[in-house]
């Protein structure tokens, strides 16, 4: 039986005849006369996903410099799909529509590789209908037609703002713009671009260290900038609030909006569905790309230890104790800029089941990572052969990859 939990319990006999003759019960080294408690939420031990067993089934093209793929949890099976320039188009039923979902050319900077629009989330509410910002609890069941996107202006500094949807539920409206944060940016690059609800209905927000090479503001350990930080925000409110457990909350010497830092420059960052850990993409300086993780039970605070290391060596400046070493990385040799994705939950590839799925944005590679009882499990799963900027899921947990040179959507599927 599952527990309420999400664990497996499982009853074990002591092994049979009568009186327990071998007193199994009682002997901790056999599980017969045990219950049982297990993860299953992972692949099986030891057994790397079969690369063979899978292919990319592309869905559509014709976009223009996709970065970004999402649903809005509302039942339509429609996917957004984020074009750098500044429009949001919709796949819906597997139909780029020529209209697109928002278009806001005119309010985005992209001139620069690392600009443009970047990021879009849905209010977990979103599907439920009209309402306005403010009171409830996070994700507590109040209509609110909310999407949250992230870009740079035309100055280069980020904007996160929100939109609402129209009286069509094909287009957004332009005109209910409202800016909730805007930040500064030193340098054009290094600007993140990650937003996601988390289990916990908070909006999750990825900003890079500001820029120019090696930090050099030192942004990413400096607890009164957003810059090199993971913030998160409560957007059940006309503007946002703090949530009250922010590991910040109340220190002078610290912003509230900020969960965890150390970061250099986190190109997608995503909840796993059934467990709630925190997978993190963060691109490196010259040498080492990262993976980063944080389990559903952490407080918060977490330093990821940039720049003082790049992935698992020292970069510059004497470490400080307490920081949070990558839990995957790789070197120059399998490409040049980190691309984080998911972990697979969908129905339709079993065995992936539990696997977290990033690539590299310059070699096309794809890796696969899981944790078995021998720890953190990395290996190159194949070459999706083209420039892979992102992955998205769609309602039911199904992969999707996104090109961004080609402007295509591949979806991953079974080979036969």
């Amino acid at each position: 039986a599952f527990g309420p939990d999400g664990y497996l319990y499982i009853g074990l006999g002591d092994g049979g005849s009568a009186g327990d003759p071998q007193n199994n019960a009682q002997n901790l080294m056999t599980l017969l006369g045990k219950m049982l408690r297990l993860d299953v939420n992972q692949p099986a031990y030891g057994i790397p996903p079969d690369p063979s067993a899978y292919t990319l089934r592309k869905i559509t093209d014709g976009l223009v410099e996709p970065v970004d793929l999402t649903h809005a949890g509302d039942g339509t099976g429609r996917l957004f799909v984020v074009e750098q320039p500044g429009r949001i188009r919709i796949l819906k039923d597997g139909v780029l529509l020529p209209e697109p979902f928002l278009d806001i050319r005119d309010l985005v900077g992209d001139e620069r590789n690392e600009q443009g629009l970047l990021g879009l989330a849905f209010h977990p509410d979103y599907g439920q209908g009209g309402g306005e910002p403010g009171g409830g609890e996070p994700g507590g069941g109040e209509p609110r037609p909310y999407f949250f996107v992230n870009y740079t202006d035309v100055n280069g500094d980020t904007v996160i703002a929100r939109y609402t949807v129209s009286a069509d539920p094909d287009r957004a409206d332009p005109a209910s713009a409202f800016t909730l944060l805007h930040v500064a940016q030193p340098f054009a690059n290094h600007n993140g671009g990650g937003l996601a609800f988390g289990p916990d209905g908070y909006l999750y927000i990825g900003l890079g260290d500001g820029g120019s090479g090696g930090d050099p503001h030192n942004n990413a350990q400096n607890l009164m900038t957003v810059l090199g930080k993971m913030l998160r925000l409560d957007m059940n409110q006309p503007a946002y609030a703090i949530p009250p457990d922010n590991p910040f909350v109340n220190r002078p010497d610290a912003l509230p909006e900020i969960w965890a830092y150390g970061l250099r420059n986190p190109w997608r960052f995503s909840f796993d569905r059934a467990t709630g850990g925190l997978y993190i993409g963060d691109v490196g300086q010259r040498a080492y790309e990262e993976i980063d993780f944080q389990s559903a039970d952490s407080r918060g605070g977490e330093n990821y230890g940039w720049r003082y290391m790049e992935g698992n060596h020292p970069y510059e400046g004497n470490a400080p104790a307490g920081l949070v070493s990558p839990v995957a990385e790789y070197s120059r040799d399998g490409g040049c800029s980190v691309t984080g994705g998911y972990v697979y939950r969908g129905p339709g590839l079993p065995a992936l089941h539990g696997v977290y799925l990033f690539a590299d944005y310059c070699s096309g590679f794809i890796w696969t990572l899981y944790r078995d009882a021998s720890g953190w499990q990395m290996t190159r799963f194949f070459d999706a052969g083209f420039t892979l900027s992102s992955f998205g899921e769609d309602e039911a947990g199904e992969l999707y990859l996104l090109d961004h040179r080609g402007g295509a959507v591949y979806q991953l599927v079974a080979a036969h």
